[in-house]
């Protein structure tokens, strides 16, 4: 793979504030008060190969849900370490009969490996109700990449279809520092607490692999 396609991918898989577990395109959703969550996953792509490990704890204090974004993505003879703090409030349709939900999140993170580089991304995530078993989400806002500092668009759609309680299908189409991608995957509910994600996706960076991630989500108590 060019060195220059995996740069360019690494910006769209490990060198912003996360939003959305692994999926991109994120709902307007928060934890409930008192709730913490835990975001863990595992990506790879490519035969050399690009991997990124994210850690992602959060928890809901007052009226907004605060986070801290942990990864460490390597290349071959390449890798680096991005984290930082994130903060999301629901603003509109809190309610559990919802069926038009929006919120706003903001995120800083920092490459402490390669010289402090920092960067981050605003969003507005929209969440609706199209059918009792499918959500659609919609995303607007900005990234700055923390490789480059210049700030790009961001946008993207998403619908989440509910088989059952225990499965949920996937797909999103969204853009991101000027490359479309898309995603396919499937949320499987091991409790009504813990889940796995499973995902590949695809970006319109030429000669880019499909990214293949897996990951896992714990909700608990929190303080």
């Amino acid at each position: 793979m060019h060195r220059h396609v995996v740069l360019i991918l690494l910006w769209l898989f490990a060198v912003t504030a996360r939003a959305g577990g692994h999926f991109d395109v994120d709902d307007a959703f928060t934890l409930d008060p008192g709730q913490c969550q835990n975001e863990t996953w595992y990506g790879r792509f490519g035969p050399e190969p690009v991997t990124d490990f994210h850690l992602g704890p959060a928890c809901r204090v007052g009226p907004v849900e605060l986070s801290f974004n942990f990864d460490r993505y390597s290349v071959p003879e390449l890798y680096g370490v991005v984290l930082g703090p994130q903060v999301k409030w629901t603003w509109f349709g809190q309610g559990a009969d919802a069926t038009l939900v929006a919120a706003v999140s903001a995120g800083v993170v920092a490459d402490v490996t390669h010289g402090g580089h920092t960067g981050g991304q605003v969003l507005l995530p929209v969440s609706w109700r199209a059918l009792d078993s499918l959500w659609i989400n919609a995303n607007l806002g900005a990234d700055w990449s923390t490789v480059t500092g210049e700030r790009t668009g961001r946008g993207g759609l998403q619908g989440e279809w509910a088989l059952n309680d225990r499965v949920s299908l996937m797909f999103e189409r969204f853009r991101a520092f000027g490359f479309w991608t898309s995603r396919v995957g499937a949320r499987f509910s091991v409790t009504p607490l813990i889940s796995v994600d499973v995902s590949a996706a695809r970006s319109s960076v030429a000669g880019s692999p499909r990214v293949y991630v897996i990951g896992l989500n714990h909700e608990f108590k929190g303080f």
